[in-house]
C-alpha cells in the first residue's frame, strides 16, 4: 500500500479489511470504490504468479506478484499504521474493521 498526503488513508484501510471479510476473499480481486478516487485507482488483482497492486490511471503500474499470505500481512501492516494515525488524531480507529 502507498500511503498519500490528502489522500483518504483510513477509507483506504477500511475497503480492503472489509475485503479480507468477504465470502469470496483470496479469490476475488479488489478495486478501492470513494467518492474522493474514481473506481480502480487503487486495485488488487489476482494472476497465475500471485497477487498484484496497480491502478487503472497511467501510468500503468503494477507490483511484483506476492502470495496471498504476504499480501494479508501488508495489508494488516497498512492498517496498523493507520489506525495509530488516526488515534494519533483523537479518533478512535473502531470505525475501521480489523482485517
Amino acid at each position: 500500500m502507498w500511503p498519500e498526503e490528502q489522500f483518504p488513508v483510513a477509507e483506504l484501510a477500511y475497503q480492503p479489511a472489509l475485503w479480507l471479510w468477504a465470502p469470496d476473499a483470496g479469490r476475488a480481486d479488489f478495486a478501492l470504490g470513494s467518492m474522493q478516487a474514481a473506481e480502480g485507482l487503487i486495485r488488487i488483482t489476482r494472476s497465475a504468479q500471485g497477487w498484484r497492486e496497480g491502478s487503472v490511471r497511467p501510468p500503468a503500474f503494477w507490483s511484483a506478484p506476492v502470495s496471498w499470505a504476504d499480501l494479508v500481512s501488508e495489508i494488516r501492516r497498512f492498517d496498523r499504521c493507520v489506525r495509530e494515525g488516526v488515534a494519533a488524531l483523537g479518533v478512535d480507529p473502531a470505525f475501521i474493521p480489523a482485517p
